[in-house]
């Protein structure tokens, strides 16, 4: 049974006995985009231009086509590769912003309310090994879920077929029973073309920025939307 957005009404129905793997993305779906936007959008620009002896928007002018360039690429979530283009230590930069690092509203009630129903979770991430270390070491996700893909770990990102491929190979469920929740149009896409029946696009990964309005993707606006048990299934 596909999912399917009742009318007139804000619940995504989901045939909970149809799902066999819930796959989460982490950035903006898990877990707030608020942290990763102030990073890259401000705290790293400050950084730059203080090392670089340049103004913020010379920082910004400088660093933002380097980061277009990469985007859907796996040098695009590398804190490696960013340390080594700017100069700079990325994953000390991350640790002063750290406290802003936070689940998104009802993230952890979903995560529970799918442990109930036994239903198993993978968080599949783009995230480098060291900024998914200090995001599991400041939330504990890493007990909330039955495993971790990274794409690093593989190869390549989620925008690549061979991502969920991997997956396929290596999880006995069939994908028709998968569900993937993800904030990215181009990871969707890709999960899309290689056959995932089940996909839905965060609202509003960052908190402190508008809802994005958009028609190719099923949209959730919020985890009590599709919370296991609030719709009878």
């Amino acid at each position: 049974m596909p999912l399917k957005l009742l009318h007139g009404s804000v619940s995504l129905m989901i045939d909970w006995h149809q799902i066999k793997l819930v796959l989460l993305d982490m950035d903006g779906t898990v877990l707030d985009l608020n942290f990763d936007n102030q990073f890259w959008q401000v705290h790293l620009p400050r950084a730059y231009a203080s090392r670089h002896g340049l103004s913020n928007d010379q920082a910004i002018a400088e660093i933002g086509p380097r980061l277009q360039q990469t985007e859907g690429s796996l040098n695009w979530y590398c804190l490696d590769h960013w340390s080594r283009e700017l100069d700079l230590d990325i994953t000390a930069l991350k640790h002063e912003l750290a406290h802003l690092i936070a689940f998104r509203p009802q993230a952890r009630s979903f995560l529970e309310a799918l442990r109930r129903r036994k239903i198993p979770i993978l968080l599949v991430t783009n995230a480098h090994a060291e900024s998914l270390r200090l995001k599991l070491y400041r939330t504990r996700l890493d007990q909330l879920v039955n495993g971790i893909v990274c794409a690093h770990d593989i190869g390549v990102a989620k925008e690549s077929s061979r991502f969920w491929q991997y997956l396929v190979d290596h999880y006995a469920i069939g994908l028709e029973h998968w569900l993937l929740i993800d904030d990215s149009p181009g990871v969707l896409r890709s999960a899309c073309h290689f056959g995932i029946p089940h996909l839905l696009m965060v609202e509003q990964p960052d908190s402190q920025s508008p809802k994005r309005i958009q028609q190719e993707f099923q949209s959730l606006a919020t985890f009590t939307q599709i919370m296991p048990g609030a719709q009878g299934g």
